[in-house]
């Protein structure tokens, strides 16, 4: 494919869903730069493997190159994370937080940002490609390589989790 039409191809299939890409990246790193930063490396990633792209729809296809930056992000991340030793988390005093910082974590949970985050990453990612994006299930099943019996059960058990959360009952 000669360069000219391959980066008209990609401005019109690809480049329209900036925002979609930003979005997700955003849920699941959490953190507005990062998820910048990645939606960057996805594009580049995206327009170097564009003779893949196949006609179907640009928007699940870039989901799926921004999913898998940042889950390969995330586990180089984890894997160079180290924990801190808190004396005071783990001494026998900061076991038992009194009622005031309780109420107030639970307080925190009360919004739907603070939920959906809390949410682990697996349902966080198929609400945010289901409700936010308004992607089919077979549209997640691709872009997240499940059955899409899974994605239908992560949908469920993550509302199920954010509806808890919402009412003050997730623990």
């Amino acid at each position: 494919m000669d360069p000219a039409r391959k980066l008209a191809l990609f401005e019109q299939n690809v480049v329209p869903h900036l925002n979609a890409a930003y979005n997700l990246a955003r849920w699941l790193t959490r953190n507005g730069p990062d998820a910048e930063d990645l939606v960057q490396e996805a594009y580049l990633r995206a327009f170097r493997s564009f003779e893949t792209f196949q006609g179907q729809d640009g928007r699940a296809w870039l989901l799926t190159v921004v999913r898998n930056t940042c889950f390969t992000w995330l586990k180089k991340k984890d894997d160079q994370s180290t924990v801190e030793f808190d004396e005071q988390m783990h001494s026998a005093a900061g076991e038992s937080l009194d009622i005031e910082s309780q109420l107030l974590n639970e307080a925190a949970l009360g919004s739907l940002n603070d939920c959906l985050a809390a949410l682990p990453l697996e349902f966080r990612e198929v609400i945010i490609l289901r409700e936010l994006e308004e992607l089919s299930y077979k549209e997640i099943s691709n872009i997240a390589r499940v059955p899409v019996g899974t994605v239908m059960s992560r949908l469920a058990r993550g509302r199920k989790r954010l509806q808890q959360c919402l009412t003050g009952a997730l623990r």
